[in-house]
């Protein structure tokens, strides 16, 4: 009886037809003219090069980017560089089999390099083949490395922790590979999101920060769902406060341990009184500003610089963390507003296309959520802490009442 070839069998036989394989529901992405150019372009590099942009989603087919290339890798019987998305999101990584050509760096130097955020992915995988082909993937790395630790300096002070660990000669250190990376957060085995362009910065305060999967997850929960999940995180957070023990003798320390207190009442009274999803993405973004507040305090009693936090996506915090940033005018507004977003929603708006925004339900029909009245909703008038530095405060004292 003849079986099924299995994922991975699937795609090593669309490489050897091709050295990219893009699966069908990305194909608008990278379209057919752009293909050809980055094969030809490939043909030049100094290995095999095999890239495979298939989707990666916890739960899925593939569940991370290190599963993906090692099945692929082990299917297709050959040696190379295999160029896949990282994880679930739309960085690319590079991993290699049979020599060292600094691949691995010339797909992180892509992901870190300001000049490329919201490019095109034809744009970036183009870039990444041309830093291997030239075999200036180390080189660039470091000079992206290296303008991160001096924007940094510049607003802190001091370098970023985590210089000088065997990163390979940049001031920025590798993010670790999937396998070397996982994090027990509040005693879930959730897989640490691992923010690319802060990733030295942000290293201090790892095992408090929200895991990241957590909104993919959230993004697609029911209502019902994203309430179970809320309620998990808010306890979880808590056990986190109860097994930190913060030395409080510095008193900027003492002041953000209790701003993450703070944010745990806040998120706890929130769950409470939550009445659709607009409130339950409220508890998560309450949460986050606590964790992101604890991990500070953790760093600044330690004697290093305060953690930056990241916000979450300002048109839809369920899509996790804000990694762009926009100059956004509302429709109908002349006002010009600095958001954070997460990258589809930046490209989204850049493209004047309406991006995927978090509605609620008002006067019978749903409405962005930042079009809600703002007396009558704490998110609206805050964009869930982006417009506005004093959610906190305002959800303890009550602008969140039901309404």
């Amino acid at each position: 009886m003849l079986t099924e070839p299995s994922p991975g069998e699937r795609l090593a036989a669309a490489l050897r037809r091709s050295p990219v394989h893009v699966d069908p529901s990305l194909a608008s992405a990278l379209p057919a003219p752009a293909r050809r150019t980055l094969i030809a372009k490939l043909r030049k590099a100094p290995a095999p090069v095999f890239v495979v942009l298939v989707p990666i989603v916890k739960g899925g087919t593939w569940t991370d980017a290190e599963q993906l290339a090692t099945v692929v890798h082990d299917r297709l019987g050959r040696d190379g560089i295999f160029i896949t998305f990282d994880d679930d999101s739309q960085d690319l990584r590079a991993r290699e089999w049979g020599g060292d050509h600094r691949a691995d760096r010339a797909a992180w130097a892509v992901t870190l390099d300001r000049a490329m955020d919201d490019a095109p992915l034809a744009a970036r995988l183009s870039r990444v083949a041309d830093l291997i082909v030239s075999g200036t993937g180390q080189q660039e790395y470091d000079r992206v490395s290296a303008e991160i630790d001096k924007r940094y300096k510049a607003r802190h002070g001091t370098p970023p922790p985590g210089r000088g660990d065997g990163d390979g000669g940049g001031g920025l250190a590798v993010p670790l590979g999937a396998g070397a990376a996982v994090a027990v957060a509040a005693g879930a085995g959730f897989l640490l999101w691992r923010r690319r362009r802060m990733a030295s910065v942000r290293r201090e305060g790892e095992g408090l920060l929200m895991p990241r999967t957590v909104f993919a997850t959230a993004n697609r929960a029911t209502e019902d769902q994203l309430r179970a999940q809320a309620s998990r995180e808010v306890i979880a957070f808590g056990e986190l406060l109860d097994d930190s023990a913060v030395p409080t003798s510095e008193e900027r320390a003492r002041t953000l341990v209790a701003r993450a207190l703070d944010a745990y009442q806040a998120a706890g009274k929130t769950l409470d009184a939550a009445q659709g999803v607009p409130d339950l993405a409220g508890v998560l973004v309450l949460l986050d500003q606590g964790r992101d507040a604890l991990a500070s305090a953790q760093a600044v009693a330690k004697g290093r610089p305060e953690i930056p936090p990241v916000p979450l996506c300002f048109f839809n915090p369920l899509h996790g963390d804000a990694a762009a940033e926009l100059d956004w005018r509302p429709l109908g507004s002349r006002r010009r507003l600095s958001v954070r977003t997460c990258r589809p929603c930046a490209r989204a708006a850049r493209d004047k296309r309406a991006p995927e925004v978090l509605t609620d339900r008002r006067d019978g029909r749903e409405v962005p959520y930042y079009e809600a009245d703002p007396s009558r909703s704490v998110w609206a008038e805050t964009g869930y802490g982006q417009l506005r530095d004093d959610l906190i405060e305002r959800v303890l004292r009550g602008d969140n009442t039901p309404r």
